[in-house]
């Protein structure tokens, strides 16, 4: 599919990205470059009945059997995103022969910790409920996400509180993703954080550096070399470090030369050059699963 971005070259189109997303509505400008081909997707549907509590799914355009699937959190401090910003995600997952799940959750200052953990631990319900029917594996299905969305899925993945409560554990997941992921945030200094863990009256088991142990499923962390929002060396670094000296397979890489947001908006067909976020998180769920 070609757009009116098709003719900008990628660095030039990488350059004007920041500030381009920012006079977007959310990834308006990454969805805009999705090929229409590759997936299919149903959307808005329910795993609970709150009106956040709604995912879409995308299916490799071919028909599958016993394809591996993603649960998707996106991010947004936990207290903005829609998933159908995320269809750039979606898009590039399907493309690779993998069931994608994006879902909503409910978000700050109206709900707190942990209401978004539960919903993502729900989500996660729901794919297993449902694997068989959408061609994938319900031996091979991980949880991922970006930024907060990156904590939400570690927190599914580490800590057995939240899988328990729906009558699951981290044991079932084939792995995790973190993408420019908080896994280690305490003392919070960012005002909608506070929020959204109740600062100053946040526990330290809230954090997902906390509940790494042996029994922990594979990860694969990414993250920009340079964020300015999230430190790489105290959550990415630091996360792989503490997962492999618990004898947990863990990959791991920093890249140069990407943010904090465009390290997500590689995924989108228009960017896959600039990083191989993409072709790094499609290996890890073909060879873990």
């Amino acid at each position: 599919m070609k757009t009116i971005f098709s003719k900008l070259p990628r660095r030039s189109f990488f350059a004007m990205l920041p500030a381009l997303l920012a006079a977007c509505s959310g990834t308006d400008l990454l969805n805009a470059t999705v090929a229409t081909d590759t997936y299919r997707r149903t959307e808005g549907l329910a795993y609970g009945s709150d009106p956040r509590q709604l995912l879409d799914v995308y299916q490799p355009d071919a028909t599958t059997r016993n394809a591996p699937m993603v649960v998707f959190f996106y991010g947004g401090s936990w207290s903005s995103g829609e998933r159908a910003n995320y269809r750039f995600v979606g898009e590039a997952l399907a493309s690779r022969g993998i069931v994608a799940v994006v879902a909503d959750y409910r978000l700050s200052p109206a709900f707190r910790y942990p209401a978004f953990v539960q919903d993502s631990a729900s989500a996660v319900r729901w794919a297993f409920d449902h694997a068989a029917e959408l061609g994938a594996d319900a031996k091979r299905i991980f949880v991922m996400g970006h930024s907060a969305g990156a904590y939400n899925a570690a927190m599914v993945a580490l800590d057995s509180r939240w899988l328990a409560a729906v009558g699951l554990s981290p044991s079932r997941l084939a792995g995790w993703i973190g993408l420019a992921g908080p896994y280690d945030f305490l003392p919070i200094g960012d005002a909608k954080t506070q929020v959204a863990f109740n600062w100053p009256n946040t526990s330290l088991d809230t954090q997902p550096m906390a509940h790494v142990s042996r029994a922990s499923p594979p990860a694969l962390l990414l993250a920009p070399v340079n964020d300015s929002v999230v430190d790489p060396q105290r959550s990415t670094v630091a996360m792989a470090r503490r997962l492999k000296a618990s004898g947990v397979r863990v990959e791991s890489a920093l890249y140069d030369g990407v943010s904090h947001v465009t390290l997500l908006a590689t995924m989108a067909q228009v960017l896959r050059g600039r990083a191989p976020v993409l072709e790094r998180v499609s290996g890890f769920v073909q060879s873990v699963g």
